[in-house]
């Protein structure tokens, strides 16, 4: 499942009761709820979105020349909203632009790209037979020869939950990861001690030993302007970020029992009916962190490894509503509009994700919408009892299921 960074509309009223909730799915993102069984007739078989919606450079793109236009467009149909965010050292800034008189395309005011920066476009659209549909992609632009940046995790000046854990992921391999290492300084205040882990040769993690402490504020320094990381290849930044820790929420989905309990500073919130993955499309177990929160989404079943023998995916729903994603590998926790509503709190019946109930287009009053409401990107969601293993440490932010001795032998350093 791949999708976008979305913002958590706040909200401070707390639900006691039990609320009844959803399924799930994986798709362009994630999972799906239905077993295989009536989607596609249920759904009318849309279009896929990238025929509905097309975006160029295309998903996934790597090392974009600042030459190369940045486009969306349909076919028929029209635009409904396109945005577009460039992202540099950890600073976001979303790209101005305009959709065009007919609707059926969508140019930034400024065509030229900027260097050693993530796009992330997010668009919808309403095609000729009035369908809608969303799509998200990314790519990256070129950074000049001999040189390395690192993408940082999370946003400079964002507010995030208590589980998030401090990611850079480099634009080149990494040979002398001790000198990187050493150029890199994570400081809280309060002061807590913060330790450094290695995912590969490219990505370089780091938190505390237990979860931050609400209030905290998290400083991140990068010294990389001309060290060397490799033969010859030298780092580009110099610059300073800072997040702050807000309240402290663990939600915990409880796979055999269909429930989710929400809670915050430790008091139970809310127990919520959800769906898990089928037996043949478990869960994983484990603490996950939320790293993307998106209101409306497409979920596509083919790039997850989910496809059927013509190749195309089992699911593909253009249009998932309240999308937060747990895993890089395709985990979300979503609403589900699509699956009986008898179905939540008794039966699991997605392909790996965790699902609410939800209405199309998303509902404000819906467990889905609720949870969503009251959600942050750096939220701890830990799932137990699943016939699966426990989530890899470095699918997502997935370093909590290391134990501190672990997470500190993975230092360049020590």
């Amino acid at each position: 499942m791949r999708h976008v960074t979305g913002r958590a509309r706040r909200a401070g009223v707390a639900l006691t009761a039990v609320l009844t909730w959803a399924g799930l799915l994986a798709g362009a993102a994630g999972c799906s709820g239905d077993g295989g069984s009536g989607l596609d007739g249920l759904l009318d078989k849309p279009p896929a979105s990238e025929d509905t919606i097309r975006v160029t450079p295309r998903d996934g793109t790597r090392e974009v020349r600042p030459g190369q236009a940045l486009r969306v467009r349909v076919p028929d149909g029209r635009l409904e909203s396109v945005r577009v965010v460039k992202s540099q050292d950890a600073r976001e800034a979303e790209v101005p632009g305009r959709i065009s008189a007919d609707g059926r395309s969508w140019r930034p005011a400024d065509d030229r790209l900027a260097l050693a920066a993530r796009y992330t476009v997010d668009a919808v659209a309403v095609d000729g037979g009035g369908r809608r549909s969303a799509r998200h992609t990314t790519f990256t632009t070129h950074v000049p020869e001999e040189r390395f940046v690192g993408y940082v995790t999370p946003e400079d000046r964002s507010t995030v939950g208590t589980g998030m854990i401090v990611s850079l992921e480099f634009s080149r391999e990494i040979e002398n990861r001790a000198a990187v290492e050493r150029a890199v300084r994570v400081s809280a205040e309060p002061a807590v001690e913060v330790r450094p882990h290695w995912f590969g040769t490219s990505r370089l993690d780091f938190r505390p030993e237990h979860y931050w402490k609400p209030g905290t504020r998290v400083t991140v320094s990068l010294r990389l302007r001309d060290v060397e990381g490799a033969p010859g290849v030298y780092g580009l930044q110099y610059r300073t970020f800072s997040f702050s820790v807000g309240r402290h929420q663990v939600s915990l989905v409880d796979a055999a029992d269909h429930t989710m309990q929400v809670r915050r500073e430790g008091e139970l919130l809310a127990t919520v009916p959800i769906t898990a993955g089928a037996p043949r499309t478990t869960t994983y177990n484990g603490k996950m962190v939320v790293t993307e929160m998106l209101e409306l989404t497409r979920m596509n079943g083919a790039t997850v490894g989910f496809r059927k023998k013509n190749g195309k995916g089992e699911y593909d729903i253009p249009d998932v509503p309240h999308a937060m994603r747990l895993t890089e590998s395709g985990t979300f926790l979503h609403g589900n509009y699509w699956a009986a509503p008898e179905s939540f709190g008794r039966v699991n019946l997605s392909h790996g994700c965790v699902g609410l109930r939800d209405v199309k287009g998303g509902g404000a009053d819906t467990p889905a919408g609720w949870f969503f409401d009251r959600s942050l990107v750096g939220d701890v969601v830990e799932v137990v009892r699943s016939k699966d293993r426990t989530v890899a440490p470095d699918n997502g932010l997935g370093g909590w299921n290391m134990n501190w001795r672990r997470w500190s032998a993975g230092s360049a350093v020590n």
